[in-house]
């Protein structure tokens, strides 16, 4: 059996609050510095292994390695590869407990249970500031109780950020520049009423796919925040980009919760305090990286940054999407996740 990790993104402490183990792990006998028994578990990350992603998971890996003198081994595999690149199939497996971690967007989780989706309504924070407070008071809570619910183990958030828009037809600055153009997003009912409510011509596909479909034109552009963009080599098959920051998304560092649960409190404490280094490392690295790579994809697209008020049209536009969604988020959910500050 397998499990996942995943510490809160936003404040230390909530990222030392999250938890995680292992029980289909190998039990191979103890170590002279605890008789705990000795494990191989899998981690699972949705992008390539020059992302911040990457950077986590490795850290978390290596860290527990160190920590438990060589007693637990993580195996970090990048693109999904255990699940073919098909994410949601990976949320299912760490489910399951096929693997025992991973770093899954929640808009992944949201193709399991729409529930999940609520952190990611259009144009909800204003910056990373209040993304960060919002879940560290409220909305931690409310999703451990929600993955818990689903053989998942909340450790925490990691960081994935704002999410952009690319393509090769034209800039987008209006409401009207969406009209008809073929955009990969994310394959949840969210999104798809989000792009139709704007014109667009929305369509799904494996993330894993994405790049060879916008090389071949099969679709005219997608949308991912800044990290996944450029590790994903988005940017030598896209002419333009536009900032708005529409949608935040957080990363959720998952592990198998039976396997969690089987853990001695020792490794259960290992584990959470790790996952909580690890997410803070991570977010830290991708704040870091955000405006030299925004620097280095101008050198390649022409990149569009919206000011509040044409955001603020954009804005305007979603009001039937939350009128939609209140319900299928759930009142808990949608209250967890209301702005804080």
């Amino acid at each position: 059996m397998k499990a996942k990790y995943i510490v809160p993104i936003v404040s230390v402490a909530m990222l030392l609050a999250a938890c995680g183990s292992d029980a289909g792990g190998s039990s191979s006998g103890g170590s002279n510095k605890s008789s705990l028994p000795s494990y191989k578990w899998d981690m699972t990350i949705t992008v390539g292994n020059t992302s911040t992603w990457y950077t986590g998971a490795k850290y978390f890996a290596d860290t527990m390695d160190k920590k438990s003198d060589g007693r637990i081994k993580i195996k970090v595999f990048s693109n999904e590869q255990l699940s073919g690149g098909d994410q949601v199939a990976g949320v299912e497996q760490l489910m399951s407990g096929e693997k025992e971690f991973s770093y899954n967007s929640s808009i992944v989780y949201a193709g399991i249970d729409p529930k999940f989706g609520a952190v990611n309504a259009p144009f909800l924070y204003k910056d990373y500031a209040q993304a960060s407070k919002t879940l560290a008071a409220t909305g931690f809570d409310a999703y451990k109780k929600l993955a818990a619910t689903k053989g998942v183990e909340l450790l925490g958030f990691g960081e994935s950020g704002f999410r952009q828009i690319t393509n090769n037809v034209h800039p987008i600055t209006t409401v009207g520049d969406l009209k008809g153009i073929k955009l990969r997003i994310p394959g949840i009912g969210l999104f798809t009423d989000i792009y139709r409510s704007l014109g667009a011509n929305p369509t799904t596909m494996n993330f894993s796919e994405v790049f060879t479909a916008l090389q071949q034109k099969t679709i005219d552009g997608q949308e991912n925040p800044l990290d996944v963009i450029d590790s994903s080599g988005i940017t030598e098959v896209q002419k333009y980009m536009t900032i708005w920051n529409y949608v935040y998304d957080p990363l959720i560092f998952g592990m198998n919760k039976k396997t969690f649960d089987s853990l001695d409190p020792a490794d259960q404490k290992m584990v959470q305090e790790t996952a909580a280094e690890a997410n803070a490392l991570q977010i830290k690295t991708n704040r870091d990286k955000e405006s030299k790579q925004l620097e280095s994809m101008s050198k390649k697209m022409k990149v569009t940054v919206l000011d509040d008020a044409q955001r603020a049209v954009f804005q305007k536009q979603m009001s039937p999407i939350y009128e939609k969604y209140q319900s299928i988020w759930g009142a808990d959910m949608a209250k967890a996740v209301q702005p804080q500050g």
